[in-house]
């Protein structure tokens, strides 16, 4: 890949171009609520189980989540720098015989990203390490991938967070171990040839865990984790976004506890539920919110997995439930 007008090519076979397109553009993973249907949390596991793969979790009301085949894990990664799977994240295209794609931080510190498709959890494509900031020079690692459609290019947008030695030096020394971390993304139309990587979001402090969620009111925001440690911060934060690549509005006030990570989202009937991964603590906290502005903790109703870590949310319907539960 090169940060000039060149792209980077991989032979990855098949288009996987995201849908679920609204007035607004794409809908995020796990918020078009759709009667009958079940919140599926795809995540990994701590300490050791950074390696062990892909685990599923069902929840038929959003916040009871229930440990799918026992807590073994559907997808064993096997690329990238340190062979993990970290932060995974899960979508579904829009083609005609639609595909569900994963993506996840393959180590600690690379240039990688892993990625997979599947149409039932239950097969799975060769994996791929994509090589996303290989061309970046000081590039320091690559954390937590997302993925979206842009409605206006039909282009899917990845993106994921990287420290890049020398970059945004005004806030050099703000977080741990070195890090100073931005938003970076690059597009693809058939995830063979991408464009080269540029910075998608930079809030003027180091942050990382960006996610997309679509507010109650129907309008695009940004969710993101400030990683600043001096002063302590360590909370999740919000922006309007009129898409996928921007442009963003204002960061709204903090609506979590310092020292979380991993926010994902899903539309529980009229409320947007934003769940977060209180890591120091080994457990989960979560907000609800109609508005984007004024948020309830219910971290009380929650119930996950024991030793869940960041993952995402999606929507499946009974039948693919019990094709995941049949394996």
């Amino acid at each position: 890949m090169s940060v000039g007008r060149r792209h980077f090519c991989l032979g990855l076979g098949g288009a996987a171009m995201l849908g679920g397109c609204r007035s607004l553009g794409f809908v995020p993973s796990g918020q078009d609520e759709r009667e009958g249907e079940i919140l599926l949390f795809a995540y990994f596991s701590t300490g050791k189980g950074e390696g062990d793969g892909l685990k599923l979790a069902a929840s038929e009301d959003g916040f009871t989540f229930r440990a799918l085949r026992a807590g073994a894990p559907v997808l064993v990664p096997h690329v990238g720098e340190k062979k993990l799977l970290r932060d995974p994240f899960v979508w579904r295209d829009a083609g005609p015989k639609p595909l569900w794609h994963a993506v996840w931080t393959t180590a600690w510190e690379g240039v990688t990203i892993g990625h997979a498709t599947t149409r039932d959890f239950v097969t799975w494509s060769s994996q791929r390490a994509l090589p996303v900031m290989a061309d970046v020079p000081g590039t320091r690692n690559c954390w937590a991938p997302e993925a979206m459609r842009d409605p206006v290019s039909g282009r899917t947008v990845l993106f994921w967070s990287s420290t890049v030695t020398g970059r945004f030096i005004e806030t050099e020394g703000s977080s741990e171990n070195g890090y100073n971390h931005r938003l970076w993304c690059t597009t693809t139309a058939d995830f063979e040839t991408f464009e080269p990587p540029r910075v998608l979001y930079d809030p003027g402090f180091s942050m990382i865990d960006g996610t997309f969620a679509q507010g109650p009111g129907g309008a695009l925001w940004l969710i993101v984790k400030d990683e600043t440690v001096t002063p302590e911060r360590k909370w999740l934060r919000a922006a309007p976004a009129e898409g996928p690549l921007g442009p963003f509005g204002a960061l709204g006030a903090p609506f979590s506890p310092s020292w979380v990570e991993g926010p994902m989202t899903a539309r529980i009937g009229a409320d947007l539920v934003c769940y977060y991964d209180i890591y120091r603590d080994g457990r989960w906290g979560a907000a609800m919110t109609r508005d984007m502005i004024h948020w309830q903790d219910v971290s009380d109703r929650l119930a996950l997995p024991k030793g869940a870590r960041h993952g995402s949310l999606v929507r499946i319907t009974r039948e693919d439930l019990q094709r995941i539960e049949a394996m």
